[in-house]
């Protein structure tokens, strides 16, 4: 890669990392990001030993409370101080071929696109998944580090806004989701919470028939139409998984209602 256009004391790249309790995945992110310039790493409350992994790679470590993934995210974002920004959930890795082709972008002058959408490649219990409601994941990551651009303040399924020019990397990033049923069962548990929360303020209404008529469509669409089941055992319980989210967060927003 040329690096014509370095300047030693400027910082090109700040990698973002929010994290909690992510002592299992987040050497390997952090692996895979050691290159860049700037790691900035906020935390919300670990009890594991993140943090001492984390000082094996950066002294940039700050700690909050948790007001959801969007206002988070944009807490970090604000103490970046690189021209380029990389968002990177604990649980992600850059593959090497992603790693060259971000280098090439933000060394390069001629880069016109102000945002980038990766494609992600997740593997669950350990597989890795080709079809379902994964199999067409992008993410939008790289960007540069420009005012208007933010993430939306939502408490989850956050994503980048304020740019104008995005353009897609051929590479890819890996995502080392929900390694065994525990972790399941505990993201099931808190995405249908965090989502019946969102629905909530939106001023979404629900029942027991939406309840069920979108987990089914969720699994009917996961399973068959995407062809999940040609991931054999893991696509039928990630379909399972998925629809049941869906189910448990129509259910808590009535419950949501009736609590007023």
């Amino acid at each position: 890669v040329s690096q014509a256009f370095y300047q030693p004391n400027m910082i090109t790249l700040s990698v973002i990392i929010i994290v909690k309790d992510a002592a299992s995945d987040i050497q390997a992110c952090l692996e895979s990001v050691k290159w860049a310039d700037e790691i900035i790493i906020l935390d919300s409350g670990s009890r594991d030993n993140t943090l001492e992994i984390c000082r094996q790679y950066t002294q940039n470590i700050f700690s909050s409370d948790w007001p959801g993934f969007g206002v988070q995210k944009n807490r970090a974002l604000d103490k970046a101080q690189g021209k380029w920004v990389l968002s990177l959930d604990a649980d992600e890795a850059l593959s090497p071929g992603l790693i060259e082709e971000i280098k090439q972008i933000i060394f390069s002058a001629a880069v016109s696109s102000e945002a980038y959408a990766i494609k992600r490649v997740s593997f669950f219990s350990g597989k890795k998944i080709r079809y379902g409601d994964w199999s067409a994941d992008k993410v939008v990551r790289l960007f540069r580090r420009l005012a208007t651009i933010r993430f939306t303040p939502s408490m989850v399924h956050e994503h980048l806004i304020g740019y104008q020019r995005l353009a897609t990397l051929k590479q890819v990033i890996f995502h080392n989701t929900m390694k065994d049923m525990s972790q399941v069962l505990m993201k099931l548990e808190s995405y249908s919470s965090y989502g019946a929360q969102l629905a909530y303020q939106q001023h979404k209404k629900s029942s027991l028939l939406k309840a069920i008529g979108h987990s089914f469509w969720c699994f009917i669409r996961g399973y068959l139409l995407r062809l999940g089941f040609l991931d054999g055992r893991e696509g039928f319980i990630l379909a399972i998984s998925n629809a049941l989210g869906v189910f448990y967060r129509y259910v808590k927003l009535i419950y949501l209602y009736e609590l007023g």
